[in-house]
């Protein structure tokens, strides 16, 4: 064998260790772009996780929603659930962000050295979104249970209360997971992970269509984060819309207690269509895409700024 096709085990370290460092700035990039968004929009979160566990008689449109979660709660009350959302929103992009990277990079390896272009086919892309996106649920489902039950409310019984009556304490999200483990025990933090994984499929398409609009994109010129802003929404939108109803019977097992009816995934769905028509699959569908569109169009436009200001900071320490 040739010693030129040798490769230098120094090289071949260091190589994997760059490639290990760019998947991290990755992660943390679109754990920082996905704070920076959730802040920006989690009023909407609230609403929309309102609408699909409340009872029919108490559905009321957007404006009377947020007119009667300020007059019981006040502000305030748009934000349950903040801190356990930032805190899964951060875990959620990192595992996600950090796993897509590395399948993409054994992709991109392998098409390198068949001699094929490096940018992911619409089936690589979809195998990527699937591998991260099911770790992804895997290790962050316990946390949206939590952050679903405090921005629901349901330990509150808001839907019940009555005109006038005094506040009530918010729940704060330690005592939500405490109260969950000392009455329904740790299984219950896997509630609602079969229709999580279900829409697995909701990333999948949503990086599926930002990843394809890309490459038209950089056939013509560099991204831009007004480019990612835009192309992240209209993924996202699609995405949403599609699986919506999934998402819906997500958050109803999130606060289903352990005393409640157990129902299969298509038993669920069979149910509210029953009970709701096919318009209870979809409540709260409108602050929900606009949510996930303003969210996705910031995450994706923060995430290339922060990579960039990442990259540009590690190649300043290795120049010194």
């Amino acid at each position: 064998m040739s010693l030129s096709k040798v490769e230098d085990p120094k090289k071949v370290a260091a190589a994997a260790a760059a490639q290990q460092s760019d998947n991290i700035a990755h992660a943390l990039a679109g754990a920082g772009g996905g704070i920076l968004s959730m802040v920006l929009t989690y009023p909407l979160i609230t609403l929309s996780t309102r609408a699909q566990v409340e009872s029919k008689r108490a559905q009321s449109s957007t404006i009377d929603a947020i007119r009667r979660i300020v007059q019981r709660e006040g502000i305030v009350g748009l934000y349950s659930g903040l801190e356990s959302a930032l805190f899964g929103i951060s875990v959620t992009n990192f595992v996600y962000y950090y796993w897509y990277e590395w399948t993409r990079s054994a992709f991109e390896k392998a098409a390198e050295k068949a001699g094929r272009s490096k940018k992911l086919s619409t089936l690589e892309s979809m195998i990527a979104g699937a591998i991260a996106g099911s770790a992804t649920v895997l290790l962050t489902n316990p946390i949206w249970v939590v952050n679903t039950r405090v921005t629901a409310r349901k330990s509150a019984e808001d839907d019940q209360s009555l005109p006038g009556a005094p506040k009530k304490q918010r729940p704060s999200t330690f005592g939500t997971l405490m109260d969950l483990l000392q009455k329904e025990g740790p299984t219950a933090l896997f509630a609602g992970v079969l229709p999580a994984l279900v829409l697995v499929i909701n990333p999948i398409l949503q990086y599926t269509i930002f990843e394809q609009l890309k490459n038209i994109v950089e056939r013509r010129r560099r991204m831009t984060p007004k480019d990612a802003f835009y192309l992240g929404a209209l993924g996202k939108i699609l995405a949403t819309s599609i699986t919506y109803p999934y998402i819906t019977v997500k958050s109803r097992m999130h606060v289903a207690s352990k005393d409640g009816p157990k129902e299969s995934l298509n038993g669920s769905l069979k149910r509210i269509i029953k009970e709701e028509g096919y318009t209870g699959l979809y409540k709260g569908i409108g602050p929900k895409v606009t949510q996930s569109a303003i969210t996705a169009a910031f995450l994706f436009a923060f995430k290339d700024v922060l990579y960039d200001a990442m990259a540009s900071l590690r190649r300043s320490r290795v120049s010194k």
